[in-house]
């Protein structure tokens, strides 16, 4: 065993590990989850119908050959609205099953690395299989550096100074309650633009923070794209988007 390897440590038999993996940049990765990613008996990933899974991308170099893995495909992301009921039965019908096949893993002695983009805690995938087998099994989250971090470090964007407060909203709110939002905040990352970039775009227009508002696509990743939202006038953006809106405080 490496140095590295002693001080990442390795996976114990029957344990889910939650594995933060960053926003996108391999590198990023934090010694623990480059570890777990390893050495766990089983990768297992979340995926959209038809694609690889981003997650499961990043950590590409770092997986060797004849692993175990588990795919978790998505019957829907981003086709259905959210709040529709079609979108909540389907997905919690998926989440009753990814667990149920989880629970045969650990049940037999597996450990399991459960992939999450940037932290397992923030907006993840992970948490609801978190919140089914924490209770019943060991469970370790290994924090990772969200996206909106490695985006606002790429834009060299510094997001807040002193004492200014920061609000995280998703894309997916109503445009009235975005303005409302953005106009009671210093600083503003808003989350799942996609499709939603034109709202968005009016929203922080109509709070009055478009000349001080960045765009960022698929940060830190192949593809990456960074530019003043007042320049993305077409009404949806890519599914890993964000706007920034960095705070303007203590600067001494």
């Amino acid at each position: 065993m490496t140095s590295l390897d002693a001080i990442a440590g390795s996976a114990a038999p029957g344990t889910l590990y939650g594995i933060g993996v960053g926003p996108g940049d391999v590198r990023y990765l934090t010694l623990r989850a480059a570890g777990l990613v390893r050495t766990v008996d089983v990768v297992a990933f979340f995926a959209k119908r038809g694609r690889q899974g981003n997650a499961r991308g990043i950590v590409t170099p770092l997986m060797g050959t004849a692993r175990q893995e588990l795919r978790l495909e998505y019957p829907v992301t981003d086709e259905i609205p959210a709040e529709h009921p079609d979108y909540q039965s389907q997905m919690i019908r998926f989440y009753r099953e990814a667990s149920a096949s989880l629970t045969a893993l650990l049940e037999s002695g597996k450990s399991i690395g459960l992939l999450a983009e940037g932290d397992p805690f923030f907006y993840g995938s992970f948490m609801h299989m978190w919140r089914r087998l924490a209770e019943t099994f060991p469970v370790e989250v290994v924090p990772g550096v969200t996206g909106m971090s490695g985006c606002w470090t790429r834009a060299n964007l510094p997001i807040t100074w002193g004492d200014d407060t920061l609000a995280v909203l998703p894309g997916t709110l109503a445009e009235d309650q975005l303005v409302e939002r953005l106009r009671n905040t210093d600083a503003a990352v808003v989350m799942k633009v996609g499709r939603h970039l034109g709202k968005v775009r009016r929203a922080v227009e109509a709070a009055g923070l478009l000349s001080r508002a960045v765009y960022v696509e698929r940060g830190t990743m192949p593809g990456e794209r960074i530019a003043p939202l007042a320049e993305c006038g077409e009404p949806a953006g890519a599914y890993f988007a964000m706007v920034l809106i960095a705070g303007q405080g203590r600067q001494l």
